[in-house]
């Protein structure tokens, strides 16, 4: 008789969408987890017969799916939630979010709001989060100690911050950084050159440099609103997209964020260059910037990623909602009820992600070789029923407090709805105590 093999985790799921090979629902699976990856995907009888685990998960009324990724946002903001809603992109940034970044931004800031964002998304599904934000070792740190997956991109622009004097000292303190997470398993440090309109030839083209030198990741805000395509030709002749690509700084380490505005010549750009695009749908609509073509870019081959943008702007992290609001959205803009059905949506929001932040070998599917990124969702409450098609169920309904577990690298960070590697009470306490400072200046 065959010895069963010692391994650290199996978990047993009703359903489990796997991403990989696509439009697939397993049921009554098992994942087996062993030093933090995936080494089996089997039957729970197979399972039973072959393994012997130190812990057993069951998850009998839910779905599995790979940890959701979410591929833009700025964490520290969340202590700006509901700060200055219902104002257009420029009279939110210039009149009262820089003013309000100017006064309170310091690294205490940074760790509070970061450490409140990634206590949502864990509760929420998430596993891996992309961040642009002053103090990005901060972010780092916050995101290392809880055991998330994250993509830090330190900023840089041409005019002075909290952080830094200029460009040159942005970039100087992000390749430090840089050099401190190189052998670092869950933090990847990218430029964050802000935006177009943010950040000059000069200093932008050296971050394109050191991208290509480095195969480090530029994360940019792009072609956001049609008042920076049109800011931009006034200035240039060129459309955003068309700068940054005779600068260098388009190829397939970098990532668009929002797109918008997306015409004939810019979606060829997109294709030769193998740039990604990351969609904040939800964040374009609450600051009317504009309506990103997703099924186009799809249906052209360019990756299309998934991102819940700041509370500031949204006003939650939830990446299943935001799922939600991207297959609704694309539909109208498509005027197609096909297009970008729930087994696309939900590729969007894990492997897509995972490609634009470089990350597909390890995360984004449920696979053997791969890291034991998942989330847990469970289908048997009320608003769920009745249950004709789980993945349709994911993404149609509003799912983000049916989030049961959530593991990376097979770690629990969350058990039953519990956060394991944060402190909830002090979270809250931190928020409320931000809000009272903020709000008596």
């Amino acid at each position: 008789m065959m010895t069963p093999t010692p391994v650290d985790l199996i978990i047993n799921a009703r359903w489990l969408a796997p991403v990989v090979p696509r439009n697939q629902l397993l049921q009554d699976c098992a994942v087996v987890v062993e030093r933090g990856d995936i080494i089996a995907i089997t039957t729970q009888k197979e399972a039973a017969k072959q393994y012997q685990a130190s812990e057993t998960v069951n998850l009998d009324e839910h779905l599995l799916i790979p940890g959701l990724v979410n591929a833009h946002g700025h964490a520290a903001m969340s202590l700006l939630r509901g700060y200055a809603d219902d104002q257009p992109l420029h009279t939110w940034l210039s009149e009262h979010i820089w003013p309000a970044e100017q006064q309170w931004v310091d690294e205490h800031f940074v760790r509070d709001g970061t450490n409140l964002a990634m206590a949502e998304m864990i509760r929420s599904g998430t596993t891996c989060f992309a961040d642009m934000y002053f103090f990005p070792e901060a972010i780092a740190e916050a995101a290392s100690r809880t055991g998330m997956r994250a993509q830090v991109a330190f900023p840089v622009f041409d005019f002075p911050s909290n952080w830094g004097s200029g460009p040159d000292d942005y970039i100087h303190k992000g390749l430090a950084l840089r050099d401190d997470h190189k052998n670092d398993n869950l933090i990847q440090i990218a430029f964050g050159p802000h935006a177009p309109y943010t950040i000059s030839d000069e200093p932008l083209q050296k971050v394109a440099t050191y991208s290509e030198e480095l195969a480090t990741p530029i994360h940019i805000h792009l072609h956001e609103t049609a008042q920076e395509i049109s800011d931009e030709k006034s200035k240039s002749g060129l459309r955003p997209i068309e700068r940054i690509n005779q600068l260098g700084a388009l190829s397939p380490l970098t990532q668009c964020v929002h797109m918008t505005q997306v015409n004939d010549n810019d979606l060829t750009l997109l294709q030769n260059t193998g740039a990604h695009v990351i969609h904040c749908p939800e964040s374009n609509l609450k600051l009317a910037s504009g309506l990103c073509p997703v099924q186009r870019l799809l249906d052209s081959n360019i990756n299309v990623a998934l991102g819940t943008d700041g509370a500031a702007s949204n006003n939650d992290l939830s990446l299943l909602g935001e799922m939600k609001t991207a297959a609704l959205l694309t539909k109208a803009v498509a005027d197609n009820a096909a297009a970008l059905d729930a087994h696309s949506a939900l590729r969007m929001a894990t492997l897509g992600g995972a490609q634009a932040l470089g990350m597909a070998n390890r995360i984004g599917s449920i696979e053997a070789g791969k890291a034991a990124d998942l989330t847990a969702v469970r289908l048997d409450e009320l608003e769920a029923l009745p249950l004709y098609n789980p993945v349709s169920q994911l993404v149609y309904t509003d799912c983000s407090h049916r989030v049961s577990h959530v593991w990376v690298n097979g770690k629990a960070l969350l058990k039953d709805r519990q956060l394991t590697t944060l402190d909830q009470s002090e979270v809250i306490a931190k928020a409320k105590e931000w809000q009272e400072k903020i709000t008596n200046r």
